[in-house]
């Protein structure tokens, strides 16, 4: 009875890996299947290992004598001891080299290419399209079933990118510039996130990779590239006007307008993301205006200042602002 219990914890522990949004053993890719594949030959390798070491085990305990004493010559050590083991790390690093060996980075020049920045806590994205560069930031767009490149830099110390229904991860270390190629096999939305630890809010830099077909990539991709909408009712010129005035587009860049600043996200077309403080809450007026007046209790150690300064409904007009930009 326990061990049918303990099996069945086993059990529903590993359907928790079964989910589309972040799971190694759920892949919707070519790497990442063989990722998934290769996986699963651990898992197999690694329970054949762990059955013959408890027979083992049960025999030198509960065998016979003879069986005892066959267990405790020195040639059955070196054999299971270093024999063995040696033989089966060596299958499975063959196995694995010979599998991923097709899953280097490639640069074709007719895919579509992105380039990811890592920084402390977010990520700058700029996507590259007929020779101009379109400034996004925390949210990833793809087209499905197309070859994707990935740019990888880092702005301050090592950030890993990982989206692991997709592919392995990169590290991104300062001064060097990584490349990745993905595929997503269907539209869909696959979490990503830094997978390497790179500070104190190193937990909320995780972000959506959006698949979408061709076409509906493409007409999103022209759209990006607009500039930000012009307000269009008082509460939302109002939400301008503060804007500017407090000084944001010193660090926030929305084209179309004043702000030009670098240090922070582009906030161009922040209104159609799916959330605040890189998937750290639902993108809504509420948690935007908690984010403006004390984003630091949302987001320990972020670079931007908590403007506790703002009246209620001066935060509120500066969110309804913001989510206008789609």
């Amino acid at each position: 009875m326990r061990r049918a219990f303990s099996v069945l914890l086993c059990a529903l522990a590993l359907g928790g890996c079964g989910s589309a949004i972040q799971s190694v053993l759920a892949p919707h890719g070519a790497q990442a299947g063989k990722i998934a594949t290769l996986a699963w030959a651990l898992f197999a390798l690694g329970a054949i290992v762990l059955l013959i070491v408890i027979v083992a085990t049960w025999l030198a305990i509960r065998g016979s004598a003879r069986m005892r004493t066959l267990l405790a010559r020195d040639r059955t050590i070196l054999v299971l001891g270093l024999a063995f083991p040696a033989l089966t790390l060596s299958l499975l690093l063959g196995y694995g080299v010979a599998l991923m060996r097709t899953q280097l980075p490639a640069r074709d020049a007719g895919t579509t290419r992105i380039e990811i920045v890592g920084e402390r806590w977010w990520w700058r994205v700029t996507y590259e399209a007929d020779g101009e560069r379109i400034a996004s930031a925390n949210e990833i767009r793809i087209p499905a079933r197309q070859p994707v490149s990935f740019t990888l830099k880092a702005a301050d110390v090592i950030h890993s990118f990982w989206v692991p229904s997709l592919g392995g991860k990169v590290d991104m270390i300062p001064g060097r510039t990584t490349h990745l190629q993905l595929i997503a096999e269907r539209a869909g939305i696959y979490r990503a996130q830094c997978a390497e630890y790179c500070g104190g809010a190193h937990a909320l830099m995780a972000l959506a990779v959006i698949a979408m077909s061709p076409a509906e990539y493409d007409a999103w991709l022209a759209h990006e590239a607009q500039p930000a909408r012009a307000p269009t009712n008082g509460q939302e010129r109002r939400g301008h006007d503060l804007f500017l005035a407090a000084g944001c587009g010193a660090c926030h860049a929305v084209r179309g307008t004043k702000a030009s600043g670098l240090i922070g996200p582009d906030l161009t077309h922040l209104g159609s993301r799916g959330s605040v403080g890189v998937d750290t809450l639902p993108l809504d007026s509420q948690n935007l205006v908690a984010f403006i007046t004390d984003g630091q209790h949302i987001k320990p150690g972020n670079a931007m200042p908590p403007f506790r300064n703002l009246a209620q409904d001066e935060a509120s007009a500066i969110a309804a602002y913001l989510l206008s930009l789609r």
